[in-house]
């Protein structure tokens, strides 16, 4: 073991002086007592510390750390993390030059500490002007699969991924918003373990692997937001989905009440789910026991506790520009907008084409400049008080959608590829995460575009379209590029 170690720890000595960088990391496994072993482009150390007895600890027990400085090693990482409490094991990845690759997962033996790791060294001055990011990191088990014929049923598309994929646990399918008969064209997948699903991922994401002679999309399914037990203690919001479109809030409110008369203070509805918020807790969780699978305007619902977002600070750090260093652009993430909306230069006169159809547009936003001339007034005014035809950009339609629903503001993840002539192409997956308890959370469209304000607008327009809301045109759509053989299979 000691040759081991030692092998490992001069794993890096190309870039720090080798006999400095040994004795740096062999001293600290002296002192610690853990092991510390480098393969597949990671060096572990600990995993299990000395002695532990018994399973590793639990999901949720794990943080990432991103911006990590390229020449900096355990030796000075792992006193820093040993603050929020024991680790178990801390992963460091590793490039073949002996550098590190920025960034690394650390997992301790509580959810307390991982949680106190998140509190206290989320945007840590790790070094001069050097700030690190913390954040939970979660072992997804699900995957996304787009593309499915809308007539298949649970039970063919499950036992379908279990024909193909090994250890899949169950699938959940969500019926389609206008005709309940068929799904929305598109499953997640439940795996036993985040390898079964890795594992999977890997045999369908080429591209050309059909499932009843259709060629499906692949990702991973975004994770759930993780809200504490303390938080959802005080949760009195029931979410319910799968309604039928022409169902109203007052029949929603109607039925609910109907398991204890005035129970519901109110009803929130979009398209085929709603939100129904109670005067008590204690109601709300046995109105969510009573009416979960019942029928409402012959639709089967399903119901949830709610599950908070604190728009308030979201909103703020979203258009303050008050996102802290560590909590954007973490190594090993896809890069985040800061949601600032650029101006734009173009006009927006054409109307996006998406899946062969043009979507109706307003009439166009009027663009002439007036003169300022001295003395005029100026009143501040904010821009949720305007109304949604004084905006011509999709982008910024969908932030005054979201606000106007009383969500988090979108968030989007920028993607690229190279077409077969050499031209960079773009394009944004946009995650609305106030609705990801139910819903489909993420949108991403089937075009690329060759700017970035191009690809934002587009996908921005390809949201609002899921979500009803069509009255967005979009300036770019002479630049689109359909989706095809240039889609990257890695996303």
């Amino acid at each position: 073991m000691h040759e081991e170690n030692k092998a490992a720890a001069n794993g890096c000595g190309r870039i720090r002086s080798g006999t400095q960088n040994e004795a740096a990391l062999l001293a600290l496994m002296e002192k610690t007592g853990y092991s510390m072993v480098q393969e597949n482009g990671q060096r572990k150390f600990g995993g299990p510390p000395p002695g532990w007895e018994g399973p590793p600890p639990p999901r949720g027990c794990e943080v990432f750390v991103g911006k990590i400085p390229r020449d900096m090693y355990e030796d000075e990482l792992v006193p820093v993390f040993e603050r929020a409490g024991k680790i178990y094991e801390f992963r460091l990845m590793m490039e073949f030059s002996g550098e590190n690759r920025g960034y690394a997962f650390v997992m301790y033996t509580t959810k307390e500490e991982a949680q106190l790791a998140i509190k206290i060294l989320n945007n840590y001055e790790i070094r001069p002007g050097k700030f690190i990011g913390v954040c939970v990191s979660l072992d997804n088990c699900r995957l996304f699969i787009g593309a499915i014929p809308k007539e298949k049923k649970k039970e063919e598309i499950l036992n379908e991924m279990k024909k193909v994929t090994e250890g899949v646990v169950d699938v959940i399918v969500y019926p389609n918003a206008t005709d309940k008969t068929k799904n929305r064209g598109f499953a997640f997948v439940e795996y036993e373990s985040h390898r079964a699903a890795a594992m999977a991922r890997r045999r369908l994401i080429p591209g050309t692997f059909q499932l009843w002679g259709h060629t499906i999309q692949v990702d991973w399914a975004d994770p759930e937001k993780e809200v504490d037990e303390e938080t959802m203690q005080r949760v009195k919001v029931l979410y319910v989905r799968n309604l039928m479109i022409s169902t109203t809030e007052d029949t929603i409110k109607a039925e609910f009440n109907k398991f204890k008369p005035g129970i519901v203070e109110r009803v929130k509805k979009l398209r085929d789910y709603a939100f129904v918020h109670f005067f008590h807790r204690e109601d709300a969780v046995a109105a969510m026991s009573v009416m979960n699978g019942k029928c409402i305007d012959g639709a089967s619902i399903e119901v949830t506790l709610a599950k908070p977002v604190n728009k308030e600070s979201t909103w703020k750090q979203h258009f303050n520009g008050q996102i802290s260093p560590g909590s954007e652009n973490l190594l090993g993430f896809p890069n985040k907008e800061d949601g600032h909306q650029k101006s734009l230069g173009k006009p927006a006169s054409l109307s996006v084409r998406l899946n062969g159809q043009h979507s109706p547009g307003p009439p166009e936003v009027e663009r002439c400049t007036y003169p300022f001339f001295p003395g005029i007034k100026l009143t501040p005014i904010s821009m949720y008080s305007l109304k949604s035809s004084h905006f011509s950009s999709a982008a910024m339609h969908l932030d005054y959608f979201c606000n106007k629903n009383n969500w988090a503001p979108p968030e989007y993840y920028l993607y690229s590829t190279t077409s077969q002539d050499g031209k960079i192409l773009l394009v944004y997956k946009v995650l609305i995460p106030s609705i990801a308890d139910g819903s489909q959370s993420y949108f991403m469209p089937d075009k690329l575009c060759t700017t970035v304000e191009g690809a934002k607008e587009l996908a921005a327009q390809f949201t609002l379209l899921h979500l009803g809301e069509t009255e967005v045109v979009d300036p770019y759509s002479d630049e689109e590029i359909v989706l095809g053989s240039f889609f990257d299979s890695s996303l």
